[in-house]
């Protein structure tokens, strides 16, 4: 089963005091989603989409506009308990965390496309979620997922994402979120 996502791009527009009531509004963003499923299957829901590691979500840009782009995100693997010089519990601000991270691929396919690692969250059964690390130590696995990353087509950025997880506590699912998508694409996490 195969799903593509349509993205309208975002335009992040600086606002400016004006004495004119000509101001136009701001644009909207829309996402629509279609899938393509197996014949005598039914097509996934947006929120019920999850793939697992290694499967990419493909997306699109939509209405045609000056920035058009497509490509595929996947994640490939999860690993908990990375040893560092910094402190995972010490960033989380309480004891018993430890390091964690996701192996992220992001590749564009058509124009550039432009993320940063804040899209991304580990998701809890509880309904908990856990945000990237704000630190970036030398020791952390390589090559890391880049910070900020513009993506031009035919190219990718890959690299592990480090988080700060309670020990022995596994995520259900990497999620990811960027601005302009209103559902999370998730990718499950399988039991240790």
């Amino acid at each position: 089963m195969r799903t593509r996502t349509t993205v309208a791009a975002v335009l992040l527009l600086g606002a400016t005091a004006c004495s004119s009531n000509d101001a136009k509004p701001a644009p909207t963003v829309t996402v629509t989603k279609t899938a393509a499923s197996s014949p005598g299957s039914a097509a996934p829901s947006a929120s019920s989409a999850t793939y697992a590691f290694g499967q990419p979500w493909e997306f699109e840009s939509s209405e045609g506009n000056a920035s058009t782009f497509d490509g595929t995100v996947t994640v490939l693997g999860y690993k908990q308990g990375v040893t560092s010089v910094g402190s995972a519990s010490e960033e989380a601000g309480q004891s018993g965390y430890v390091w964690a991270y996701a192996d992220l691929k992001l590749c564009v396919t058509q124009g550039s496309y432009s993320d940063d690692n804040t899209s991304w969250t580990l998701y809890y059964s509880d309904g908990s979620r856990i945000d990237p690390s704000s630190s970036t130590y030398d020791d952390f696995p390589k090559p890391e997922f880049p910070v900020q990353v513009t993506v031009t087509e035919g190219k990718c950025a890959r690299g592990k994402l480090v988080f700060p997880v309670p020990e022995g506590k596994r995520p259900a699912s990497v999620l990811y979120s960027p601005p302009g998508l209103a559902t999370p694409t998730e990718w499950t996490v399988p039991k240790a």
